[in-house]
């Protein structure tokens, strides 16, 4: 599905204030109300915008130590059984399969260096994990991001030019 501007637009005031009515909106935007509703509808609607929840700090929280494992996995056996592993170990916030040298890409967090060591112990505490190599992030540089990514996709599309 493709965003024209006035989606972008949207999408931008909604991230920048998620609790915006949709008459603000529609005042800020110089649209109508109706025609707000329908855009965040569709937009729903096709998956372009998943929610609208709260964006947690996980410092705030108390998890300041951020890393990334790398987890090779018992081939044959499929995803799924560490998939679900994984999913009831709360520290880990998300889990991707790649191509490369691991199988698994996972970001966790944790209380402190320490604490990690924990969590990477019920992070292997499956047999279906065989090993992992981990990452320590120091400092987030560009924390995780979209609306560079929308604007690209609203920008105007240029061909690329061909030389006889």
């Amino acid at each position: 599905m493709e965003v024209d501007r006035l989606d972008a637009d949207l999408i931008g005031l909604l991230a920048r204030e998620p609790r915006i009515s949709v008459l603000e909106a529609s005042r800020r935007l110089g649209v109508a109300r109706a025609t707000v509703q329908a855009r965040m509808h569709r937009l729903q609607r096709d998956g372009t915008v998943r929610g609208f929840g709260p964006e947690l700090d996980v410092d705030a929280l108390g998890y300041p130590v951020t890393a990334f494992c790398t987890l090779e996995i018992r081939q044959g056996r499929g995803h799924e059984a560490v998939t679900a592993h994984l999913s009831q170990i709360p520290e880990v916030l998300e889990a991707h399969t790649i191509s490369g040298t691991g199988d698994l890409l996972i970001r966790v967090v944790a209380r402190s260096n320490a604490d990690l060591q924990r969590v990477i112990d019920r992070v292997v505490d499956d047999d279906n994990v065989l090993r992992t190599a981990t990452h320590i992030a120091l400092q987030t540089q560009i924390a995780y991001r979209t609306l560079p990514l929308l604007e690209a996709a609203v920008s105007p599309r240029t061909e690329p030019s061909h030389s006889p």
